[in-house]
């Protein structure tokens, strides 16, 4: 991100975003990384854009035995307050942050994506 100052343009940290690594389907992933070239956005975004829809939706119905066998380790960045809903949401449901993850990709509005350039913004 960039901040506009007097002496001009100076590129800063977004304090709002961390660093979060979980495991997560394989098969969830390569549908992101595709719709993702698709939509011209980052992963992340996709993630960010599923979880607040099924945030706000609150409830979820998921089936623990049917959990994916193909997880890898994904690391990203996200959101801060939301990665913090999340993880109580997850808590509140009995699952694993990354159930809720792979069950968020079924609430991704393509409609509202931030793009690619969203993290060279100027503020």
């Amino acid at each position: 991100m960039w901040k506009k100052t007097r002496d001009g343009l100076i590129a800063i940290t977004d304090t709002t975003r961390i660093a979060f690594r979980t495991n997560i389907s394989r098969a969830c992933l390569d549908q992101l990384q595709l719709m993702a070239q698709e939509y011209n956005t980052h992963v992340n975004y996709l993630i960010e854009n599923g979880l607040k829809n099924l945030l706000s939706h609150g409830s979820i119905q998921y089936n623990k035995d049917l959990r994916p066998k193909d997880r890898i380790q994904y690391k990203s960045t996200y959101d801060k307050e939301l990665l913090n809903k999340t993880r109580d949401f997850a808590k509140e449901q009995h699952l694993f942050i990354n159930d809720v993850i792979e069950y968020s990709i079924n609430y991704i509005d393509v409609s509202t994506l931030k793009n690619q350039s969203h993290r060279h913004r100027i503020e």
